[in-house]
Protein backbone atom coordinates (compact mmCIF):
# COMPACT_ATOMS: atom_id res chain seq x y z
CA UNK A 1 0.00 0.00 0.00
CA UNK A 2 2.31 2.41 1.12
CA UNK A 3 4.23 1.80 -2.30
CA UNK A 4 1.45 2.55 -4.25
CA UNK A 5 0.55 5.95 -2.47
CA UNK A 6 4.67 7.15 -2.69
CA UNK A 7 4.37 5.83 -6.44
CA UNK A 8 1.26 8.26 -6.86
CA UNK A 9 2.82 10.78 -5.05
CA UNK A 10 5.93 10.85 -6.93
CA UNK A 11 4.33 10.41 -10.65
CA UNK A 12 2.36 13.73 -9.70
CA UNK A 13 5.85 15.56 -8.68
CA UNK A 14 6.99 14.54 -12.18
CA UNK A 15 4.20 15.34 -14.05
CA UNK A 16 4.09 18.24 -12.75
CA UNK A 17 8.25 19.04 -13.13
CA UNK A 18 8.24 17.60 -16.93
CA UNK A 19 5.33 20.32 -17.99
CA UNK A 20 6.73 22.87 -15.88
CA UNK A 21 10.25 22.94 -16.80
CA UNK A 22 9.44 22.41 -20.65
CA UNK A 23 7.04 24.97 -20.92
CA UNK A 24 9.30 27.26 -19.27
CA UNK A 25 12.33 25.78 -21.33
CA UNK A 26 10.47 26.64 -24.76
CA UNK A 27 9.72 29.89 -23.86
CA UNK A 28 13.11 30.91 -23.35
CA UNK A 29 14.07 28.69 -26.12
CA UNK A 30 11.87 30.80 -28.39
CA UNK A 31 13.33 34.07 -27.02
CA UNK A 32 16.65 32.80 -27.32
CA UNK A 33 15.46 31.83 -30.66
CA UNK A 34 14.69 35.29 -31.50
CA UNK A 35 17.90 36.51 -30.43
CA UNK A 36 20.10 34.64 -33.09
CA UNK A 37 18.05 35.54 -36.10
CA UNK A 38 20.88 37.71 -36.86
CA UNK A 39 22.91 34.61 -37.82
CA UNK A 40 20.47 34.64 -40.76
CA UNK A 41 20.47 38.37 -41.13
CA UNK A 42 23.72 39.41 -40.60
CA UNK A 43 25.98 36.26 -40.93
CA UNK A 44 24.76 34.90 -44.06
CA UNK A 45 23.37 31.08 -42.73
CA UNK A 46 20.74 29.37 -44.21
CA UNK A 47 17.65 29.17 -42.25
CA UNK A 48 18.92 25.23 -41.90
CA UNK A 49 22.09 26.09 -40.29
CA UNK A 50 19.53 28.38 -37.89
CA UNK A 51 17.55 25.46 -37.08
CA UNK A 52 19.84 23.27 -36.34
CA UNK A 53 21.97 25.81 -34.09
CA UNK A 54 19.22 26.70 -31.85
CA UNK A 55 17.85 23.38 -31.42
CA UNK A 56 21.52 22.19 -29.77
CA UNK A 57 20.58 24.93 -27.07
CA UNK A 58 17.76 23.37 -25.77
CA UNK A 59 19.59 21.03 -23.31
CA UNK A 60 21.51 23.89 -22.09
CA UNK A 61 18.40 25.86 -21.19
CA UNK A 62 16.65 22.99 -19.79
CA UNK A 63 19.78 22.41 -17.37
CA UNK A 64 19.46 25.58 -16.36
CA UNK A 65 15.64 25.29 -15.04
CA UNK A 66 16.09 21.81 -12.95
CA UNK A 67 16.50 23.12 -9.67
CA UNK A 68 13.97 26.01 -9.34
CA UNK A 69 11.42 24.35 -11.52
CA UNK A 70 12.25 21.18 -8.54
CA UNK A 71 11.87 23.16 -5.61
CA UNK A 72 8.25 24.52 -7.12
CA UNK A 73 7.23 21.24 -8.32
CA UNK A 74 8.07 19.89 -4.46
CA UNK A 75 6.27 22.69 -2.79
CA UNK A 76 3.12 22.42 -5.41
CA UNK A 77 2.50 19.43 -4.85
CA UNK A 78 3.05 18.71 -1.06
CA UNK A 79 0.84 22.00 -0.94
CA UNK A 80 -1.88 20.69 -3.09
CA UNK A 81 -1.85 17.40 -0.75
CA UNK A 82 -2.39 19.07 2.03
CA UNK A 83 -4.72 21.49 1.21
CA UNK A 84 -6.82 18.21 -0.31
CA UNK A 85 -6.12 16.35 3.04
CA UNK A 86 -4.45 14.09 0.89
CA UNK A 87 -1.43 13.69 3.35
CA UNK A 88 -3.95 12.19 6.42
CA UNK A 89 -3.55 8.83 4.10
CA UNK A 90 0.26 8.63 4.63
CA UNK A 91 0.04 9.19 8.06
CA UNK A 92 -2.72 7.27 8.42
CA UNK A 93 -1.34 3.79 6.94
CA UNK A 94 1.72 4.36 9.59
CA UNK A 95 4.26 6.67 7.05
CA UNK A 96 6.46 9.17 9.64
CA UNK A 97 6.97 12.34 8.37
CA UNK A 98 10.63 11.71 8.73
CA UNK A 99 10.07 8.57 6.14
CA UNK A 100 8.50 10.99 3.99
CA UNK A 101 11.25 13.50 4.00
CA UNK A 102 13.60 10.78 3.13
CA UNK A 103 11.30 9.41 0.19
CA UNK A 104 11.65 13.32 -1.22
CA UNK A 105 15.49 13.21 -0.74
CA UNK A 106 15.67 10.09 -2.13
CA UNK A 107 13.75 11.33 -5.09
CA UNK A 108 15.68 14.65 -5.60
CA UNK A 109 18.91 12.06 -6.00
CA UNK A 110 17.57 11.02 -9.24
CA UNK A 111 17.03 15.14 -10.42
CA UNK A 112 20.69 15.18 -9.24
CA UNK A 113 21.71 12.74 -11.55
CA UNK A 114 20.34 14.17 -14.44
CA UNK A 115 21.99 17.40 -13.62
CA UNK A 116 24.75 16.07 -13.67
CA UNK A 117 24.36 14.20 -16.68
CA UNK A 118 23.39 17.37 -18.71
CA UNK A 119 25.84 19.73 -17.35
CA UNK A 120 29.01 17.54 -17.28
CA UNK A 121 28.25 15.78 -20.63
CA UNK A 122 25.43 16.70 -22.72
CA UNK A 123 24.93 20.45 -22.75
CA UNK A 124 28.99 20.99 -23.49
CA UNK A 125 28.62 18.36 -26.24
CA UNK A 126 25.74 19.84 -27.76
CA UNK A 127 27.58 23.68 -27.51
CA UNK A 128 30.70 22.09 -29.50
CA UNK A 129 28.34 20.36 -32.04
CA UNK A 130 26.59 23.75 -32.64
CA UNK A 131 29.69 25.29 -32.77
CA UNK A 132 31.64 23.53 -35.04
CA UNK A 133 28.20 22.85 -37.44
CA UNK A 134 28.12 26.82 -37.20
CA UNK A 135 31.82 26.75 -38.45
CA UNK A 136 31.55 24.52 -41.25
CA UNK A 137 28.38 26.17 -42.65
CA UNK A 138 28.96 27.50 -45.73
CA UNK A 139 27.31 31.05 -45.84
CA UNK A 140 24.75 30.34 -48.49
CA UNK A 141 22.26 33.06 -47.57
CA UNK A 142 24.79 35.13 -48.49
CA UNK A 143 23.63 36.03 -51.89
CA UNK A 144 19.81 37.08 -50.75
CA UNK A 145 22.06 39.78 -48.49
CA UNK A 146 23.61 41.69 -51.13
CA UNK A 147 21.49 44.71 -52.49
CA UNK A 148 22.22 47.78 -53.69
CA UNK A 149 23.97 50.98 -52.61
CA UNK A 150 25.12 48.60 -49.47
CA UNK A 151 28.33 47.48 -47.92
CA UNK A 152 27.88 44.01 -47.15
CA UNK A 153 30.32 42.95 -44.76
CA UNK A 154 29.01 39.55 -43.31
CA UNK A 155 32.01 37.46 -43.50
CA UNK A 156 35.43 37.94 -42.37
CA UNK A 157 37.80 39.68 -44.26
CA UNK A 158 35.26 40.54 -47.16
CA UNK A 159 33.54 43.61 -48.54
CA UNK A 160 31.18 44.27 -51.58
CA UNK A 161 29.33 46.91 -52.70
CA UNK A 162 26.84 47.08 -55.49
CA UNK A 163 25.75 49.91 -57.45
CA UNK A 164 22.42 48.25 -59.00
CA UNK A 165 21.01 45.11 -58.19
CA UNK A 166 18.49 44.64 -61.07
CA UNK A 167 15.43 42.17 -61.14
CA UNK A 168 16.97 39.79 -63.37
CA UNK A 169 19.65 39.61 -61.13
CA UNK A 170 22.45 41.22 -62.54
CA UNK A 171 24.56 43.17 -60.78
CA UNK A 172 25.98 46.37 -61.66
CA UNK A 173 29.17 48.51 -60.49
CA UNK A 174 30.94 46.22 -58.49
CA UNK A 175 33.31 46.59 -55.42
CA UNK A 176 35.01 43.57 -53.62
CA UNK A 177 37.48 44.49 -50.91
CA UNK A 178 39.03 41.44 -49.68
CA UNK A 179 41.83 41.06 -46.95
CA UNK A 180 44.48 38.19 -48.05
CA UNK A 181 46.02 38.45 -44.54
CA UNK A 182 47.57 41.17 -42.72
CA UNK A 183 49.73 42.64 -44.98
CA UNK A 184 48.07 42.35 -48.21
CA UNK A 185 44.60 42.93 -49.47
CA UNK A 186 42.69 42.45 -52.89
CA UNK A 187 40.36 45.51 -54.70
CA UNK A 188 38.42 44.15 -57.59
CA UNK A 189 36.21 46.13 -59.52
CA UNK A 190 34.06 45.14 -62.35
CA UNK A 191 31.43 46.70 -64.38
CA UNK A 192 28.65 43.80 -64.20
CA UNK A 193 27.93 40.57 -62.37
CA UNK A 194 25.89 37.82 -61.47
CA UNK A 195 25.44 35.21 -58.82
CA UNK A 196 25.43 31.56 -59.88
CA UNK A 197 25.55 28.28 -58.24
CA UNK A 198 28.06 25.32 -59.37
CA UNK A 199 28.75 22.17 -56.74
CA UNK A 200 26.31 23.66 -53.94
CA UNK A 201 28.65 26.69 -53.86
CA UNK A 202 28.36 30.40 -54.84
CA UNK A 203 30.07 32.20 -56.95
CA UNK A 204 29.98 35.82 -58.11
CA UNK A 205 30.94 35.88 -61.97
CA UNK A 206 32.08 39.14 -62.78
CA UNK A 207 32.65 40.73 -66.18
CA UNK A 208 34.77 43.85 -67.25
CA UNK A 209 37.14 44.76 -64.65
CA UNK A 210 40.33 44.82 -62.78
CA UNK A 211 41.80 42.95 -59.88
CA UNK A 212 44.39 45.00 -57.97
CA UNK A 213 46.61 43.58 -55.44
CA UNK A 214 47.95 45.47 -52.69
CA UNK A 215 50.90 44.77 -50.25
CA UNK A 216 53.28 47.15 -47.79
CA UNK A 217 56.01 47.11 -50.84
CA UNK A 218 53.85 47.63 -54.39
CA UNK A 219 50.75 46.98 -56.29
CA UNK A 220 49.46 45.70 -59.85
CA UNK A 221 46.60 45.69 -61.66
CA UNK A 222 45.40 42.53 -63.62
CA UNK A 223 42.35 43.22 -65.98
CA UNK A 224 39.79 40.63 -66.84
CA UNK A 225 37.03 40.40 -69.12
CA UNK A 226 35.12 37.55 -67.33
CA UNK A 227 36.12 35.63 -63.89
CA UNK A 228 34.63 33.63 -61.47
CA UNK A 229 34.76 35.19 -58.13
CA UNK A 230 34.54 32.04 -54.89
CA UNK A 231 32.89 33.00 -52.42
CA UNK A 232 33.39 29.63 -50.80
CA UNK A 233 36.29 30.60 -49.32
CA UNK A 234 35.49 32.86 -46.60
CA UNK A 235 33.64 32.05 -43.06
CA UNK A 236 31.68 33.37 -41.28
CA UNK A 237 31.80 36.02 -39.02
CA UNK A 238 29.89 34.21 -36.16
CA UNK A 239 32.05 33.35 -33.30
CA UNK A 240 33.51 29.75 -34.17
CA UNK A 241 36.31 29.91 -31.21
CA UNK A 242 35.30 27.10 -28.15
CA UNK A 243 33.81 29.02 -25.55
CA UNK A 244 34.06 27.73 -22.29
CA UNK A 245 30.35 25.98 -22.06
CA UNK A 246 31.71 23.79 -25.13
CA UNK A 247 34.66 22.45 -23.51
CA UNK A 248 35.12 19.07 -22.35
CA UNK A 249 34.45 18.61 -18.70
CA UNK A 250 37.32 16.40 -17.87
CA UNK A 251 39.67 19.29 -19.70
CA UNK A 252 37.89 21.99 -17.48
CA UNK A 253 38.63 19.80 -14.32
CA UNK A 254 42.51 19.43 -15.62
CA UNK A 255 42.92 23.19 -15.65
CA UNK A 256 41.34 24.00 -12.26
CA UNK A 257 44.14 21.05 -11.01
CA UNK A 258 46.43 23.01 -12.60
CA UNK A 259 45.78 26.00 -10.98
CA UNK A 260 45.68 24.43 -7.53
CA UNK A 261 48.97 22.73 -8.25
CA UNK A 262 50.20 26.29 -9.62
CA UNK A 263 49.20 28.49 -6.77
CA UNK A 264 52.52 29.63 -5.67
CA UNK A 265 53.58 31.07 -9.35
CA UNK A 266 53.22 34.51 -10.37
CA UNK A 267 50.26 34.48 -12.55
CA UNK A 268 47.00 33.01 -10.78
CA UNK A 269 44.61 35.21 -13.51
CA UNK A 270 45.25 33.01 -16.00
CA UNK A 271 46.81 30.09 -17.42
CA UNK A 272 49.37 31.43 -19.81
CA UNK A 273 52.21 28.91 -18.40
CA UNK A 274 49.86 25.78 -18.22
CA UNK A 275 50.69 22.64 -20.50
CA UNK A 276 47.05 22.14 -21.45
CA UNK A 277 46.41 24.05 -24.84
CA UNK A 278 42.80 24.65 -24.03
CA UNK A 279 43.17 25.97 -20.86
CA UNK A 280 45.92 28.60 -22.61
CA UNK A 281 45.30 31.89 -21.46
CA UNK A 282 41.66 31.06 -20.34
CA UNK A 283 40.57 33.60 -17.58
CA UNK A 284 41.19 31.58 -14.41
CA UNK A 285 37.49 32.85 -13.48
CA UNK A 286 35.75 31.78 -16.11
CA UNK A 287 37.14 28.23 -15.61
CA UNK A 288 36.22 28.16 -12.16
CA UNK A 289 32.90 29.57 -12.69
CA UNK A 290 31.83 26.72 -15.49
CA UNK A 291 33.18 23.93 -13.67
CA UNK A 292 31.01 25.50 -10.65
CA UNK A 293 27.88 25.75 -12.33
CA UNK A 294 28.59 22.08 -13.88
CA UNK A 295 29.73 20.15 -10.59
CA UNK A 296 28.47 21.89 -7.50
CA UNK A 297 25.32 23.59 -8.43
CA UNK A 298 23.30 20.25 -9.00
CA UNK A 299 23.84 19.26 -5.31
CA UNK A 300 21.86 22.51 -3.80
CA UNK A 301 18.84 20.36 -5.78
CA UNK A 302 19.42 18.27 -2.27
CA UNK A 303 19.12 20.80 0.12
CA UNK A 304 16.32 22.47 -2.15
CA UNK A 305 14.12 18.87 -1.79
CA UNK A 306 14.72 19.10 2.01
CA UNK A 307 13.36 22.73 2.05
CA UNK A 308 10.26 21.79 0.25
CA UNK A 309 9.51 18.94 2.01
CA UNK A 310 9.88 20.63 5.57
CA UNK A 311 5.93 21.81 4.59
CA UNK A 312 4.88 18.88 6.07
CA UNK A 313 6.38 19.81 9.08
CA UNK A 314 3.55 22.35 10.73
CA UNK A 315 4.54 24.65 13.62
CA UNK A 316 1.76 24.46 16.78
CA UNK A 317 2.61 28.00 16.96
CA UNK A 318 -0.56 30.50 15.45
CA UNK A 319 1.65 33.10 14.55
CA UNK A 320 4.25 30.99 13.11
CA UNK A 321 1.77 28.50 11.34
CA UNK A 322 0.20 31.20 9.40
CA UNK A 323 3.66 32.10 8.01
CA UNK A 324 4.81 28.71 7.10
CA UNK A 325 3.98 28.14 3.51
CA UNK A 326 5.59 31.73 3.04
CA UNK A 327 8.70 31.32 5.44
CA UNK A 328 9.27 27.74 3.43
CA UNK A 329 9.18 29.27 0.00
CA UNK A 330 11.72 32.53 1.47
CA UNK A 331 13.97 29.88 2.40
CA UNK A 332 14.10 27.96 -1.08
CA UNK A 333 14.04 31.47 -2.94
CA UNK A 334 16.91 32.08 -0.71
CA UNK A 335 19.31 28.98 -1.08
CA UNK A 336 18.51 28.99 -5.03
CA UNK A 337 19.93 32.79 -4.60
CA UNK A 338 22.63 31.25 -2.66
CA UNK A 339 23.90 28.84 -5.00
CA UNK A 340 24.25 31.92 -7.58
CA UNK A 341 25.90 34.70 -5.46
CA UNK A 342 28.43 31.65 -3.81
CA UNK A 343 30.32 32.01 -7.18
CA UNK A 344 31.04 35.43 -6.52
CA UNK A 345 33.25 34.59 -3.54
CA UNK A 346 34.73 31.18 -5.10
CA UNK A 347 38.35 32.46 -5.77
CA UNK A 348 38.65 34.70 -2.36
CA UNK A 349 41.16 32.63 -1.02
CA UNK A 350 41.92 28.17 -0.73
CA UNK A 351 39.49 28.41 2.23
CA UNK A 352 36.70 29.72 0.11
CA UNK A 353 37.20 27.36 -2.57
CA UNK A 354 36.80 24.35 -0.26
CA UNK A 355 33.95 26.36 1.40
CA UNK A 356 31.65 26.91 -1.16
CA UNK A 357 32.74 23.28 -2.80
CA UNK A 358 30.94 21.65 0.56
CA UNK A 359 28.55 24.21 0.73
CA UNK A 360 25.67 22.35 -0.30
CA UNK A 361 26.50 19.08 1.42
CA UNK A 362 26.87 21.20 4.46
CA UNK A 363 23.61 22.61 4.30
CA UNK A 364 21.86 19.11 3.56
CA UNK A 365 23.64 17.71 7.03
CA UNK A 366 22.68 20.27 8.83
CA UNK A 367 18.83 20.91 7.50
CA UNK A 368 18.50 17.54 8.10
CA UNK A 369 19.71 17.03 11.49
CA UNK A 370 17.44 19.81 12.17
CA UNK A 371 14.18 18.28 10.51
CA UNK A 372 15.11 14.84 12.86
CA UNK A 373 14.94 17.11 15.94
CA UNK A 374 11.68 18.60 14.90
CA UNK A 375 10.08 15.27 14.24
CA UNK A 376 11.21 12.83 16.27
CA UNK A 377 11.80 15.32 19.90
CA UNK A 378 8.53 17.08 18.43
CA UNK A 379 9.98 19.90 18.49
CA UNK A 380 7.44 21.55 16.30
CA UNK A 381 6.23 24.83 18.36
CA UNK A 382 8.49 26.83 16.24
Amino acid sequence: MNKLIFRKFSLDILNFFLISSFSITFIVWIIQAVNFLDLVSDDGHSLKVYFYYISLNFPKIFSKTIIFVFFISVFYVINKYNNSNELIVFWNNGIKKIYFINFILKLSFLFLILQLVLNLFIVPKSQNLARIYLKESNIDFLPKLISEKKFINVVKNLTIFVEEFRKDGVLKKIYINEKVDQNNSKIIVADSGKIIKKNNEFYLRLYDGGITNLNKVNSFVLNFSETDYDLSNFSTKSITHPKMQEINSLIILNCFKEFLLNLNTKSQNSFKNVTNQTCHDRELKSISDELYKRLVLPFYTLIISLIAASLVVEPKSKYFFRFHKLNIFLIGSFIIILSQISLKFFLISISAIYTILLLPVMLVLIYYIILILITKSKLNFL
